[in-house]
């Protein structure tokens, strides 16, 4: 079924991909809606743990009108087979470069993100926040200050000292965007490198077995 504003959230989408009528006719073939875009170009992506992420989109909720994309994604660590579950905010291109903060994986230019086509999910990767077509995006000063008060109530909640959130404000490099090659795109939504038709089969693959379950 398609939700309303998927049409013009499509094309916001696939106007970041080398080749965009490739990207639109991947997803029109794959009932699971994968597709591998670059990061850097039209958005960069933060990458939080997902009990940091979910109060951090709570508190932009009463910040601004409305933020930009949030991707969820509740797979498994990639070596460990851990669930690791993290929450990805839609920033400027750019932002990646410049955020520091413990905990907080930028993914810029070089990195490739798992999209599922909007209002669909790509095995457990999903949207929390569609795109709105239009191209906004979560301003990263604002953002800033949605981790570090989210941070405080993490942290309040836990009974341990405040969850390092970062900030673009100060020069610096981020950490890797990924660990591994693309090609292990399947078991989280960033990788790092040169995306193949191998790398995209294997997202949807992932997809695929998530969406049967386990073998008996």
């Amino acid at each position: 079924m398609t939700i309303p504003g998927a049409k013009t959230a499509v094309e916001w989408l696939v106007s970041a991909a080398p080749d965009p009528e490739a990207c639109r006719w991947e997803w029109e073939r794959d009932p699971l809606g994968a597709a591998l875009l670059p990061a850097g170009r039209r958005w960069d992506v933060l990458i939080v743990p997902a009990e940091l992420g979910r109060s951090t989109l709570d508190v932009l909720g009463l910040l601004v009108e409305r933020p930009g994309p949030v991707l969820a994604d509740f797979g498994a660590a990639r070596r460990s087979g851990t669930p690791m579950p993290r929450l990805g905010f839609f920033v400027p291109p750019g932002t990646a470069s410049r955020w520091i903060g413990t905990g907080v994986r930028g993914a810029g230019r070089g990195t490739w993100i798992v999209v599922p086509y909007p209002g669909r999910a790509a095995g457990r990767v999903h949207w929390l926040v569609l795109p709105d077509g239009r191209g906004t995006l979560t301003d990263p000063a604002v953002l800033e200050l949605a981790m570090h008060e989210a941070a405080a109530t993490v942290a309040h909640g836990a009974g341990t000292g405040a969850v390092g959130a970062g900030g673009a404000g100060a020069a610096g490099a981020a950490g890797p965007a990924a660990a591994g090659p693309v090609r292990s795109a399947g078991t989280g939504f960033a990788g790092s490198g040169r995306p193949d038709r191998a790398a995209a089969s294997a997202v949807a693959r992932a997809a695929a077995e998530e969406k049967a379950g386990p073998k008996r």
